[in-house]
């Protein structure tokens, strides 16, 4: 049995582990920060922050000359940062929109934010996954469990011990948040997931869009891979479009935190732009050419897939396009898909050893 198939078999049969590890699923992403966290034999706490995070001095502070309670204060070697914010809060700094992201001093700042925000002294496994691209290539998984083993020193004060790192394509995590969400819910899906199905996973991200196919419990590579053609440009097109008919456009970021807080307009020119329009525009074009590239690198297959699920924060925009793309399949998605990975991270976390 594979140690997917195990996950998959654990989930349905409401495997309980007594262990008591100290787990935490780790989604690091470039628009949001997803954790879910606890030991392994409770019930498992979340968080969703923004992904920004930059040097301490790039922060202002604010007019009433009262503290940001918003801030996590972390060092990254021993230059004080500021993370879990919005992007756009730092001034003279760019975050990385790139695929070397996991080598950067952001994403170190988000790691160890997510260290401290754990309230963990020491973790006994933490699960985190890459862009299936990255993933393929062993040494990027590498580079990451190097990076996140071992002691951390996160704040002047606190040093947390990382003891073990298991890096997995993201989707996958997505995957088996989805199943678990199943095997607790009344409300079916109507196919059963099991190790027979051939699911496809599509993970629309803030800078990449992934898939993979998992078939006979295994990530099947050649037809898995990744696109940039994500939610970042989804949102570029779609300030595009409010430009050619508002004679102006928002900054990304504005939009980016308009979806993340569930806004449905913002305002532009002193006026308040509907949002849902230009999204919808953008993501059909857009997600038409995610559609066929996905389609493309499923070829090699000789059968089609069984069920499609999506996950991930860009999920429910590029839902519509997809399910018309595969429109004899039937297309599903967890019911908070922005932190189906970092859950399904934890459950493989907290399953770990217990075959």
């Amino acid at each position: 049995m594979s140690p997917l198939q195990f996950i998959r078999s654990s989930i349905h049969q409401g495997l309980i582990v007594a262990s008591g590890k100290k787990v935490i699923g780790l989604d690091i992403g470039y628009s949001n920060l997803k954790m879910v966290y606890g030991e392994s034999n409770k019930e498992m706490k979340s968080i969703v922050r923004p992904a920004g995070a930059a040097p301490a001095d790039r922060f202002g502070t604010r007019f009433d000359g009262k503290m940001q309670d918003d801030f996590l204060h972390v060092l990254v070697g021993e230059t004080p940062f500021i993370a879990g914010v919005s992007s756009d809060r730092a001034a003279m700094w760019e975050r990385p929109l790139h695929a070397d992201y996991p080598s950067t001093d952001t994403y170190k700042a988000l790691f160890n934010a997510s260290l401290l925000l754990s309230e963990m002294s020491s973790v006994d496994m933490l699960v985190t996954g890459l862009p299936v691209s990255q993933f393929k290539n062993g040494e990027h998984v590498a580079e990451i469990e190097k990076r996140f083993l071992g002691t951390h020193k996160i704040t002047q004060k606190r040093s947390v011990e990382v003891k073990a790192v298991k890096v997995i394509p993201q989707p996958v995590g997505g995957l088996l948040a989805f199943m678990n969400e199943q095997a607790h819910s009344k409300e079916k899906v109507g196919l059963q997931i099991d190790d027979e199905a051939r699911v496809l996973v599509i993970d629309p991200g803030f800078y990449s869009l992934d898939w993979v196919l998992v078939s006979n419990g295994e990530v099947q590579r050649q037809s898995s891979g990744t696109s940039v053609k994500a939610s970042s440009v989804l949102l570029e097109q779609a300030a595009k479009l409010i430009a050619e008919e508002h004679g102006a456009s928002p900054q990304i970021e504005t939009l980016e935190n308009a979806m993340r807080t569930g806004k449905t307009s913002v305002l532009l020119l002193g006026e308040k732009v509907e949002l849902q329009g230009y999204i919808q525009k953008a993501s059909e074009s857009l997600a038409s050419v995610t559609a066929d590239a996905i389609q493309k690198s499923l070829r090699t297959e000789n059968l089609s897939p069984d069920i499609v699920v999506m996950v991930g924060g860009g999920a429910p925009f590029f839902r519509d396009a997809i399910s018309k793309a595969f429109s004899r399949l039937k297309v599903v998605m967890p019911s908070t898909p922005v932190q189906a990975n970092a859950t399904g991270f934890w459950l493989m976390g907290a399953l770990a050893g217990a075959q």
